[in-house]
């Protein structure tokens, strides 16, 4: 047996399904075929000039140097703003840490705070990296069901029946990838009665917090007892379009801040300085392009609730916020798998089988809306005319 082994953690991991739906698409693209992409949670949009206009001068002015581990003061202090602005929460420069990308900031609080052993709660469907890195990190991934018949609420007896004196941490999203729930007040308040009763963390992930289609946004963290117990996940790529700029950031108590810069240190030192200076001006959104953007996305829902109650065996509750559709396809017959792949090969319309989200996705398909309108109703129109093939089934 050779001795050059990779650590077990590795085989823990798991990686995220639409890239393997995105790799295929790309293939057949290549081969000539007409694709439209209603598979990766990227928006179409790109940042707001004024944003580019930051990074361009921040870049020629010198500013790519190493900076402070948790972020530049300037941009900690904007965050604080904007989230006060747009939240209601009243935070300090120093309970903010910068990292490149969300994911970095949520692995790096996971790995403050969770140990060989623990458990930790997730919803499921949710984001495929929540329980992933949890097994990573030697701890058991133990899901709470999002499910239709509760309009895709958390179910909190069930929440409460999965705690044990191992339980450390919950972790939930919202709005939620995939299914574009947003979790109500009682679903809030009960979740937080049970983080204080049972003195767990909680790992909120507020990536989509800004796009909403109706109401104000109402972060857990407003609750009582609840500004010590939890971890904010936040960033740029969906709200400001920003995807590949990699740039998010964590709001927590400052223990656990100065638990996750210590990280910082053995990783990655800093997040680069120029897009720090970029991120300023697009939290300040000073030519509204993030309302503009959300307005697109809700014409894009309506358009694809609309035109989807008219293809048999599909149907689709109208998601609260986050830019994704989650579709039941059980009535076609035909399983989630099979009918990604048919879409792709033969209608062109690249989206994602449930199941990437977890065991409760199996019947579902996800659709982010995220190309233009016509090219949305370009695929309704396609997998209207591919329903055909399993109409005769179920009639």
């Amino acid at each position: 047996m050779s001795h050059r082994r990779i650590a077990t953690r590795v085989s823990q991991l798991n990686g995220e399904g639409a890239l393997a739906v995105f790799s295929r698409a790309k293939e057949l693209e290549r081969q000539g075929r007409s694709i439209i992409h209603l598979e990766l949670g990227e928006p179409d949009f790109h940042p707001a000039a004024p944003v580019v206009d930051s990074l361009r001068n921040a870049v020629a002015s010198g500013r790519d140097r190493y900076c402070n581990t948790r972020g530049i003061p300037a941009l900690r202090e904007e965050i604080a703003r904007y989230l006060a602005r747009t939240r209601k929460l009243s935070i300090q420069p120093e309970q903010v840490l910068v990292a490149p990308g969300c994911k970095m900031a949520l692995s790096l609080a996971m790995m403050a705070l969770i140990e060989p052993g623990d458990e930790v709660l997730y919803p499921d469907p949710g984001f495929p990296i929540y329980p992933s890195f949890t097994r990573g990190l030697g701890a058991k991934a133990v899901s709470f069901g999002l499910v239709e018949k509760n309009k895709f609420q958390p179910d909190l007896n069930e929440i409460a029946s999965k705690i044990t004196g191992k339980t450390r941490v919950l972790i939930f999203n919202s709005p939620n990838n995939p299914t574009g729930t947003v979790f109500d007040d009682s679903a809030l308040e009960g979740i937080a009665a049970l983080a204080n009763k049972h003195d767990l963390w909680v790992l909120t992930d507020e990536i989509y917090a800004r796009i909403l289609f109706s109401g104000e946004y109402r972060s857990i963290s407003t609750l009582p007892g609840m500004p010590e117990r939890t971890i904010i996940i936040d960033g740029f790529s969906k709200s400001f379009a920003m995807t590949g700029w990699r740039l998010g950031y964590a709001i927590a108590p400052v223990e656990i801040i100065d638990a996750m810069d210590l990280l910082v240190l053995n990783t990655f030192t800093c997040a680069a300085e120029f897009t720090q200076v970029a991120a300023i001006e697009a939290l300040r959104d000073s030519t509204n392009a993030v309302d503009t953007m959300v307005n697109e996305y809700k014409l894009r829902r309506d358009l694809f609730v609309e035109s989807l109650a008219k293809i048999p065996g599909f149907r689709c509750h109208s998601p609260e916020g986050a830019f994704y559709a989650w579709v039941n396809i059980e009535d076609t017959g035909i399983p989630a798998e099979e009918l990604q792949k048919l879409l792709l090969e033969e209608a062109g319309v690249a989206a994602i089988a449930g199941a990437a989200f977890g065991a409760e996705g199996k019947n579902y398909l996800r659709f982010s809306l995220v190309s233009a309108r016509h090219l949305i109703q370009g695929a309704l129109d396609r997998i209207h005319r591919l329903s055909v093939k399993w109409r005769a089934v179920t009639a």
